[in-house]
């Protein structure tokens, strides 16, 4: 035990020290060749000096039949992986990288190769020459999932052809069509988020003269971005929901409990990372936006105001319904480790599967979640509801006789 560690000291998964544990047994200084199926991933670093990026593919250390489970967020999700799970995976995966700008896409010999495997829906059969010996360290991050072993590619060959569907290659070949508009249409082909941030992030999606290499912290939030925008062009025109309705979900600490209020839509959220938890915070962070959207990028909550408002969108979607949505999220001990807004997005989603209440007034509604949030966090929510810029906006007498 590391003593003036965090993690350690809790017994708590160690993202400080997990790579000692998992490389101890592996002898791969000398590593120079990788032949694996890749997963479809490709990552596109932010750490450089803005237009310059690192942009690498990453594949299993040891190749295995199941290799697409190395970055299946849903999967992950729907089979309740825990923290030490996801973490084991991610730190498997080589990040055999190159630098360049992020609009030479035709000048870098990898980048085709790159695209190539990031529009495939199966992993890729490859072979990897590296420049150097692998650099071990392992980083974490609120907004991309955890990055493993990096090193400086020298060649890759791709020695099967990608599982490209049809509507991805339409995007791709059509160079006159705009981004949004090209998320837009393979959302509404079925391609989930996940897929849809890849494309954006290697370039291959929007107009000839635009396309151009996107960190892949951004390009998460701004596919989780304009997906919600989209569906807000329906929702809007949607009747309102006719009750108060709670619902209540969790993945790996983080919990959330959202009210949908009769009215036409707007979306507020609340972060809450209560005491002892690993990034506690003396007061909630809030973001905000009324029913004609925001003006400005959120000034607190960052990657998960977008990943969250996409969850309750896509069930009001379901409904044909609009609402307001006051959100609240609460950061626990549980979540020791930061593994990207992937966590939010499915925390959210477990939440708006799970309706357990409805009401016939706001002020039973948040009667309700108080004593709830009181019984199972501890914490009291007063300060929230008198700051709540979306409460203020509904029936003030009725929330004065509240309190």
């Amino acid at each position: 035990m590391i003593t003036n560690c965090f993690f350690c000291q809790r017994g708590l998964s160690c993202p400080v020290h997990f790579k000692e544990s998992f490389f101890k047994n592996k002898d791969l200084s000398s590593l120079k060749e990788i032949s694996s199926a890749s997963p479809p991933t490709v990552f596109v670093g932010s750490r450089l000096k803005y237009p310059q990026v690192n942009i690498g593919v990453l594949s299993p250390i040891e190749d295995t039949k199941e290799n697409w489970i190395y970055d299946s967020q849903n999967y992950w999700s729907q089979n309740n992986y825990s923290i030490s799970d996801i973490v084991s995976l991610r730190s498997q995966l080589v990040n055999s990288r190159t630098q360049t700008r992020v609009k030479e896409i035709n000048q870098n010999k990898f980048i085709s190769s790159f695209q190539e495997i990031a529009m495939s829906i199966t992993p890729v059969e490859i072979e990897l020459e590296l420049k150097q010996k692998i650099n071990f360290q392992i980083r974490f991050d609120q907004i991309t999932l955890p990055q493993g072993p990096a090193a400086p590619i020298q060649k890759i060959k791709i020695t099967q052809n990608p599982n490209i569907p049809s509507k991805i290659e339409k995007t791709f070949s059509d160079i006159d069509l705009k981004a949004i508009d090209a998320l837009e249409y393979l959302y509404r082909g079925g391609f989930d988020e996940k897929i849809l941030s890849q494309l954006l992030t290697v370039g291959v999606l929007g107009q000839k003269k635009s396309r151009k290499l996107v960190p892949t912290r951004f390009s998460i939030t701004a596919t989780d971005d304009t997906l919600g925008k989209y569906l807000l062009k329906d929702i809007r025109d949607y009747k309102e929901i006719e009750d108060y309705q709670v619902y209540f979900g969790s993945y790996l600490g983080n919990y959330y409990i959202i009210i949908l209020i009769p009215d036409l839509f707007s979306y507020e959220l609340f972060e809450v990372y209560l005491p002892d938890s690993a990034w506690s915070t003396p007061e909630p962070m809030t973001d905000y936006e009324s029913y004609f959207g925001r003006k400005s990028y959120v000034a607190q909550t960052a990657g998960g105001y977008f990943a969250a408002r996409l969850c309750v969108l896509e069930r009001l979607k379901d409904l044909k319904r609009q609402a307001s949505a006051l959100v609240l999220r609460f950061i626990t001990l549980e979540y020791t480790t930061p593994l990207g807004v992937f966590v939010v997005r499915s925390a959210a989603r477990k939440a708006m599967q799970n309706k357990i209440q409805s009401f016939n007034s706001l002020e039973q509604a948040l009667q309700y979640i108080k004593l709830l949030i009181k019984t199972r966090f501890k914490y009291n929510i007063d300060n929230i509801i008198k700051t709540s810029r979306l409460l203020k906006n509904k029936e003030q007498i009725k929330l004065k006789r509240f309190f």
